[in-house]
């Protein structure tokens, strides 16, 4: 799996107008030079990738199967209009190596970060992750979200707990230290 370090949500400054909804398309392969962009901004490689995602052809190597249908992660992109501002994805929990004691076959993963700086601090996270969470739950087979930011991503923290999440406990990932919140269906 990769990263499931949530990047920043942010706290609303400014919050977006009904017309300014986020909207989540699907992934395609033109979309990976703009993903290998967004990955080398601060904002969001503090808190996800690795160095192996430096270069597009890293990304490339991890994120193409994914907008092939391989590997088992469903990638998105997030638009504000027609606008690009952020990725999102979601995975089957049982059977990922970050949680090999997850039994409900219903149990979905995210992780999500905007990738334009400028529009932190607008609310826009917390949209994404509900429309996110939305979409995962318009399957009836679909029990819970999870998602384990970082103990330190403070901001990311209080967009998923504005998105209903609630934290559970720390644990420790491939990642390193995380905070496990879940979000049930209902």
């Amino acid at each position: 799996m990769t990263s499931h370090r949530a990047s920043e949500c942010e706290s609303p400054r400014h919050a977006p107008s009904q017309a300014d909804a986020v909207t989540l398309r699907p992934m395609r392969e033109d979309d990976l030079q703009l993903l290998h962009r967004w990955l080398q901004r601060e904002h969001v490689r503090r808190w996800w990738g690795g160095d192996e995602l430096v270069t597009l052809e890293g990304v490339t190597q991890r994120y193409l199967p994914r907008t092939l249908g391989q590997g088992g992660v469903t990638p998105y992109i997030a638009l504000l209009g027609d606008r690009p501002v952020g990725y999102c994805q979601s995975y089957v929990v049982v059977g990922d190596d970050f949680w090999p004691d997850e039994t409900d076959l219903g149990a979905r993963g995210c992780d999500q970060f905007l990738g334009e700086g400028d529009l932190l601090g607008q609310g826009l996270g917390t949209q994404l992750v509900r429309t996110l969470v939305d979409r995962l739950f318009a399957d009836p087979a679909v029990t819970k979200v999870q998602t384990d930011p970082s103990p330190d991503n403070a901001r990311a923290i209080r967009c998923y707990e504005k998105a209903g999440f609630r934290p559970l406990k720390r644990i420790t990932t491939p990642d390193g230290e995380a905070l496990l919140m879940l979000r049930a269906q209902g």
